[in-house]
């Protein structure tokens, strides 16, 4: 994979509106998390020491992530089937299995610094409602980086699924049925969120609702990263193969 096929690819987003989609995520992200936050109800005290639970738990991604990854990815993918960019792109050196690692590539890239952003616009949040306690930093990394983990993995899948099938409403019904499946990811048992990736949201909570009490919570690190090289490896095994098939 060239610097040029990546080049290509942000190309390509500004014509698809990839950045507008991008902000829409994050936006929804944000609002999501603070309509059903802590942080709106009467009881919440800014100045108790785990006010930042309140504002961990703000996190609307299991909302709001699995669908938009989903047509991020079929906008990016799709744009080669209606062109004939695989066969372009092969006349031009550029295999299609490169062309995927190029797209996950540009895409991963502007997913990881929205998700990042959202993760600081939170705790830009906190600090606006007055929360005096400590910041839990080493919690908050953790779980920022868990979620740039589960959303890259599932950008990737969304990039294989609309690159196997030119109906790209497979893969918007899959991200649909992703959606409600991240929504009960904390209402399964922990060995039922470890099936699908849509669940490792929940293994990447850092604070939530115990007996009643907002607690907070360490993410499931070792599944996570698990989850990560699983499917790392999976893309390089896809992308791979179709390095080695003619377009």
């Amino acid at each position: 994979m060239s610097a040029k096929a990546l080049v290509n690819e942000f190309a390509k987003m500004r014509h698809l509106r990839i950045w507008l989609l991008t902000l829409i995520l994050a936006v929804l992200v944000i609002g999501i998390g603070l309509y059903g936050s802590a942080m709106l109800g009467p009881d919440f005290d800014p100045s108790s020491a785990g006010a930042w639970n309140s504002v961990l738990s703000a996190s609307g991604f299991t909302l709001a992530g699995p669908l938009l990854l989903a047509v991020i990815a079929s906008r990016q993918v799709d744009i080669e089937h209606q062109g004939n960019g695989w066969l372009m792109s092969a006349t031009s050196g550029l295999t299609s299995g490169g062309l995927c690692r190029a797209k996950l590539l540009a895409l991963g890239l502007l997913v990881t610094t929205a998700t990042i952003t959202v993760s600081a616009a939170l705790l830009a949040v906190g600090l606006l409602f007055g929360v005096t306690a400590p910041i839990p930093a080493g919690r908050w990394i953790g779980f920022t980086a868990c979620i740039v983990v589960v959303n890259l993995v599932i950008l990737a899948l969304h990039i294989v699924l609309s690159t196997r099938f030119e109906n790209q409403l497979v893969g918007i019904g899959i991200g649909l049925l992703g959606t409600v499946l991240a929504l009960f990811g904390n209402e399964i048992p922990t060995w039922m969120a470890h099936l699908t990736p849509w669940g490792y949201y929940a293994l990447s909570t850092a604070a939530e609702y115990q007996n009643g009490a907002l607690v907070g919570l360490t993410p499931s690190y070792a599944s996570i990263l698990g989850l990560g090289v699983v499917a790392a490896t999976v893309f390089i095994l896809f992308t791979g193969r179709l390095d080695r098939q003619e377009v």
